[in-house]
This record gives structure tokens, sequence and C-alpha cells, in this order.
């Protein structure tokens, strides 16, 4: 460990201004952010189990929007690809 860095660091942040102070802090918590996104991805690591269960929860997060429900024929291949299909 580098005591001597450590110490002067200290000092330096001893120095700052209550507003420095703050930016500091909020740069130091970005980099934080930055460094735990930077593991693995949820998609890299989840199990079976916890695909089903995210997703679970998913679909529980829109049961209260009130959308409206689609007919068979609104989502028929013919009603959205026309002529195409």
């Amino acid at each position: 460990m580098n005591t001597q860095l450590v110490d002067t660091l200290a000092q330096i942040i001893q120095s700052l201004s209550l507003e420095e102070k703050t930016l500091l802090s909020s740069k130091i918590q970005l980099e934080d952010q930055q460094t735990e996104s930077s593991e693995r991805p949820f998609y890299e690591t989840a199990t079976p189990e916890e695909w089903a269960k995210a997703f679970m929860e998913w679909v529980e997060s829109h049961r209260g929007m009130n959308m409206p429900h689609l007919s068979d024929e609104d989502i028929s291949r013919e009603s959205i690809y026309g002529e195409r299909g």
C-alpha cells in the first residue's frame, strides 16, 4: 500500500471547499456505478429459474396498466402483413 499517496490525498481532500467535496463525492459515486455495471449482466449469469422469475415479475408489473386486449383477428398474420403476408 502506498501510504504516502494516501496521506497526500487525505490532505488535498481536507483542503477542499464543501462544494468541491460534493463534486468529488459525486464523481466517486459515478465511478462506483460504472465499476458495478462492468460486472457480468443478468442474461449471462442467470439460471433458467432466475429467468422465469424475472419474466413473471415483468408480466405482473404490467397487470394493472389497463391495456386493451387484442382479438385473434387483430393479431392475425393477415391483419399485420396484409397483402405482403
